[in-house]
């Protein structure tokens, strides 16, 4: 940090002042100058993974039957027939997305077709061009304006 130099300055000419790279606080009473270490804690992180999310995208052309099961969000474009089990993650269907399945989610939203049960650990979303057709399990359910919903709420 600031270091007193050994040579001393005039009061023209003030004295210079070492900078260095370690952290510290630096007291003076005029001609003494006392340093005390500061304690630093840095992490390094790749810039480009900050806030970068893993997704999984099926797209509109995906046509996939069976069970569908990973630990990363997942946009659904396509068709979905089966099972879709994302315990840890969120579920998008999206505007063109087409499901036939049973599902378990930590959180869904639905922009497209659902025909199955959903079960949701925390929320279920509905957008104005969603339509589904089955029972929604969930402790919270959004309904935007426009939705279509055809069977039962339970909240858990």
């Amino acid at each position: 940090m600031f270091k007193k130099p050994e040579h001393k300055g005039t009061e023209s000419e003030p004295m210079p002042l070492k900078i260095e790279n370690n952290p510290a606080f630096v007291i003076s009473n005029g001609n003494e100058i006392e340093e005390l270490p500061v304690p630093i804690s840095v992490k390094n992180r790749d810039v480009s993974q900050v806030n970068q999310k893993k997704k999984f995208e099926l797209g509109s052309t995906v046509v996939f039957r069976g069970t569908l099961s990973a630990d990363e969000e997942i946009l659904i474009e396509g068709t979905v027939e089966g099972t879709i089990a994302y315990h840890n993650d969120n579920v998008i269907v999206g505007k063109e997305g087409r499901v036939n399945a049973l599902i378990h989610a930590k959180s869904m939203t639905i922009k497209g077709r659902v025909d199955g049960d959903i079960h949701c650990d925390v929320f279920v979303r509905l957008a104005e061009t969603a339509e589904v057709n089955g029972n929604i399990f969930c402790p919270c359910i959004r309904m935007d304006d426009g939705a279509r919903f055809n069977g039962t709420m339970h909240m858990e």
